[in-house]
């Protein structure tokens, strides 16, 4: 087995603050790597500093001669924006070989008419795909991939699940996604205390073993402790009676015995940092028969009077958790901030609510904070409780008292969002409305928000692409798709929907469908002809069958494709 790359005694600092210490490890031919840890301790600067965009640090980095190294960043340069897909991707190939850079986009399921569009106009989901054209488009053995599944939708993360599936070389693959890395990886990195822990296993595997690990480790450490509390109240007894007695070997036995107990406490096991804060949200169950009821809804942008979809006689109870699903664009966060809406004017003659119903509401654009209130005043308006219990929870949450002062404007996205889960847990709601709250918690994060939710005696409405959170906390399931929102009770029949969707009309988001694009080209013209017929025929065909052998969602996807290349015809 060939070796790819080693590193030994690898730290790195910022600004004094250790992000890692001595690290070392090794990664071979056919390793596919998960690399985790919490948010800030450094699993994007060790991707950087091994693919050379971090030179100031201690030890050493060697990478084998026959090793092609491609690192895929997170967000496109600033000087891609104005270029065109093919040219982006042709930036490191000869001229006369640009056929190679159209061959990928196709793989990559860029259609012909959009290779000439200026990149500024892709969907986040198509910024994944290009940066992962632009590092594999020269063969690489070894792929550094940074968090490639944020802000991804259902469907763009299971083409990049597939993608990594069939990947023949190896990675590195920084992530937050544990269902993507149980099926992608066979090793896993857990970066913690500024130390790397390795094992030879699949994310989830290596979690449960370091928690093993951990309780190894804090039994041996109550143990040692045992010991050395035991020791220091022995060299104090016996120095008390040399004193009283004048008895010289009885002074000597206890600075022997403090010995001892010094040398124990200098070699006694480190325990690891642990979880840095516990997210709890104290939700009331309302003894009702709803606590939002939907009758006709129009879902539109603020301020627009274009609809995304429409709604029907919906209504969540206490205790039922329904997950929002859909393409990026299709209008969950758009349902949730319009329910929003309609709770702060009370609107009954599209919405009702209870009312009793207290409903909490977490933004993922983050707007419900104020940038000049100060974090303690930020979270006043979230529940009535003391100045001390606010201030107990921020010191909680890893905001010192010195900071409480401190203006919400100046915080990072993260911590903007920490605090507002601060203040969404001080409050008691009967009703949880949480559009994306995973998109800054990492994986330890996430689990605290899946425990808090599984247990959550109120309803919730959550808009999210994370499947762990979903098929752990959730029961409904509302998928908006193709313009119409539909209800499930099983989250695998939403999954399949969503792979049909990819396998017979490829990968393309809605706002594809809405971009501006040049007229036709001869050839793409004959391509759409062909897949024009293509599509009639399998509806056609498919319309022949008996009714309760007809394939309906192929047929609303088989008339989409036939609606959208008329459009385009």
């Amino acid at each position: 087995m060939s070796t790819y790359l080693s590193a030994q005694s690898l730290s790195l600092a910022f600004s004094s603050v250790s992000l890692f210490d001595s690290v070392s490890f090794t990664l071979n031919q056919g390793d596919r790597v998960g690399l985790i840890g919490h948010n800030g301790c450094g699993k994007s600067s060790l991707l950087k500093l091994l693919s050379g965009h971090i030179d100031s640090f201690t030890g050493q980095v060697s990478i084998a001669r026959q090793c092609a190294v491609a690192y895929v960043e997170q967000q496109l340069p600033d000087s891609l924006q104005n270029v065109t897909l093919v040219e982006a991707l042709s930036a490191t190939v000869k001229e006369d070989e640009i056929w190679r850079s159209e061959l990928l986009l196709s793989q990559l399921g860029f259609l012909p008419r959009y290779w000439q569009m200026p990149v500024s106009y892709l969907s986040g989901g198509q910024h994944m795909r290009l940066l992962l054209g632009r590092a594999i488009i020269n063969q690489p053995d070894l792929l550094l991939l940074d968090e490639p599944s944020n802000h991804l939708d259902l469907t763009a993360l299971l083409w990049l699940e597939s993608f990594l599936s069939q990947w023949s070389g190896s990675f590195i693959l920084v992530s937050h996604d544990q269902s993507l890395l149980d099926k992608v990886t066979n090793t896993t990195w857990i970066m913690r205390d500024r130390r790397l822990y390795h094992f030879n296993m699949t994310c989830s595997a290596a979690r449960q073993a370091l928690l093993a690990q951990d309780e190894a480790q804090k039994q041996r450490y109550d143990s040692e402790q045992k010991e050395i509390d035991r020791l220091e109240q022995s060299a104090k007894r016996l120095a008390n009676w040399g004193k009283v007695y004048d008895n010289e070997d009885l002074a000597r036995k206890a600075k022997t015995m403090q010995a001892r107990r010094q040398r124990l406490v200098e070699n006694q096991t480190q325990l690891g940092e642990g979880v840095p804060w516990r997210l709890i949200f104290h939700g009331e169950s309302l003894p009702a028969d709803r606590l939002v009821a939907i009758e006709h809804m129009n879902v539109s942008p603020e301020a627009s009077r274009l609809s995304l979809f429409q709604i029907l006689q919906k209504q969540v109870k206490s205790g039922e958790r329904v997950a929002i699903m859909g393409d990026n664009g299709c209008g969950k966060s758009t349902l949730l901030k319009n329910l929003y809406q309609f709770y702060q004017h009370q609107d009954e003659h599209t919405v009702r609510y209870h009312p009793q119903c207290r409903m909490g509401y977490y933004d993922q654009s983050l707007q419900q904070l104020l940038d000049s209130e100060t974090l303690h005043d930020a979270l006043i308006r979230f529940a009535p409780v003391n100045d001390d219990i606010r201030k107990r929870a921020l010191i909680r949450a890893g905001f010192d008292y010195q900071r409480h002062r401190q203006k919400v404007g100046s915080l990072s996205g993260g911590e903007r969002a920490r605090l507002l889960f601060i203040g969404l847990s001080l409050a008691r709601y009967h009703l949880l409305m949480l559009d994306e709250p995973t998109n800054h918690l990492d994986l330890a994060g996430k689990e605290e928000l899946i425990a808090t939710l599984s247990n959550y005696p109120g309803g919730v409405l959550l808009v999210s692409h994370d499947r762990q959170l979903i098929e752990a906390c959730c029961q409904r399931f509302w998928l908006v798709h193709h313009g119409a929102l539909t209800e499930y009770m099983d989250i695998e029949k939403v999954y399949d929907q969503l792979k049909q969707d990819e396998a017979s009309c490829g990968y393309v988001s809605q706002a594809d469908a809405l971009t501006p694009v040049g007229p036709l080209q001869h050839e793409e013209e004959e391509d759409l002809l062909a897949r024009l017929v293509e599509l009639e025929q399998l509806l056609k065909d498919d319309l022949k069958r008996k009714p309760k052998h007809q394939k309906l969602a192929r047929q609303a996807q088989w008339r989409l494709g036939i609606e959208k290349i008329n459009r385009q015809l």
